[in-house]
């Protein structure tokens, strides 16, 4: 029998409310999955959206136009700095994920300790990087300026997380998305080293967590309109951007999870991976559960990886966007897919 793997919860789960979330992994993956995310429902469910509110709030911002970049017939405000303020010393105050984070962390507690969640597991929270925000809100010319303040802004939510929960029940998730995106082409960055200057910003963010924090991130090409932003030719990207943060960040990183696309089980998607280079103990995830082919394209996808024996499975994107119902079909395939 095919040893067992770990299942990974990448974040946004399309569920009423946290604890639906909750209740749904531990009667469909349970303790497979060392960590439950609370699904980032509500006003958080389709990623970074709901950080407008940060910008069109804000004394000091300036809503410049609205866009439709990815042509799915939803526009995207476009902000700027007020002129005459300062950005080295702008303050955009409470993002709101801490907040989320300390609610969901209660319910999460509670729920662990009347047995609904296994023993053992952490609570997930997923965070994005200051670039993906930047570049989804913030007009080119602005970008270089206002990344400080939201850097600024996420390292104090980070730390609000951690004094608010136990770091033996807790695992931050960096969603590094616009970088690899921008790294192939898809994305203008505000800096020219895309690769370079990635690895130098996910080095910081790591480091903002503490030991004790389960660390992990998350490499993705996107999800809007159920379709990538730019379509990966191979592993090559994500290869790099995971032994760049294997390198670089201060600490252990306990997991990298890479992306699969649903078309991709030839050799050539995977061949790159024979110059990956984790740190000991970092897990690697790859995101081989699609919900249109089930547990039949997850394995043969899975049996395509040839060239890493040790792996755990996940979707490639979070499926905040999914359709509910489709939600525990897709679960059980992680967890028969697991079980060998």
């Amino acid at each position: 029998m095919t040893e067992s793997r770990s299942i990974h919860l990448v974040g946004s789960i399309g569920l009423f409310d946290a604890e639906a979330v909750f209740r749904m992994l531990s009667e469909t993956v349970g303790g497979r999955a060392p960590c439950y995310p609370d699904g980032e429902t509500g006003e958080r469910s389709i990623w970074i959206r709901w950080q407008r509110k940060v910008f069109e709030d804000h004394p000091d911002i300036v809503l410049i136009e609205e866009i439709d970049p990815f042509g799915d017939g939803i526009t995207r405000p476009v902000f700027g700095i007020r002129p005459g303020v300062d950005p080295d010393t702008l303050d955009l105050g409470v993002l709101g994920y801490a907040a989320a984070a300390t609610d969901s962390g209660r319910l999460f507690a509670k729920l662990k300790q009347d047995g609904t969640i296994p023993p053992g597991t952490r609570f997930q929270v997923s965070l994005p990087t200051p670039v993906a925000v930047i570049n989804g809100f913030i007009h080119p010319d602005q970008r270089a300026a206002l990344e400080p303040a939201y850097e600024r802004a996420m390292a104090a939510e980070v730390e609000r997380i951690c004094a608010a929960i136990d770091h033996d029940e807790l695992a931050i998730q960096w969603d590094v998305c616009h970088e690899v995106v921008g790294h192939d082409g898809g994305f203008a960055l505000h800096y020219d080293d895309v690769l370079g200057g990635s690895l130098d910003r996910l080095r910081r963010l790591g480091g903002l967590v503490p030991a004790g924090v389960k660390l992990g991130f998350h490499l993705c090409y996107g999800d809007p309109g159920h379709k990538h932003i730019v379509e990966p030719e191979d592993t090559a990207t994500a290869v790099a951007f995971a032994n760049g943060i294997c390198a670089r960040v201060p600490r252990q990183v306990d997991f990298i999870h890479l992306p699969v696309p649903r078309g991709r089980d030839d050799d050539a998607y995977f061949a790159p991976l024979r110059d990956l280079a984790l740190a000991p103990g970092t897990e690697l995830i790859l995101g081989l559960a699609h919900h249109t082919d089930g547990v039949a394209g997850t394995r043969r996808r899975a049996a395509a990886a040839k060239l890493v024996s040790d792996f755990g499975i996940g979707t490639e994107c979070g499926f905040g966007r999914r359709e509910a119902s489709t939600i525990p079909d897709l679960l059980r395939t992680h967890a028969e897919v697991a079980d060998g």
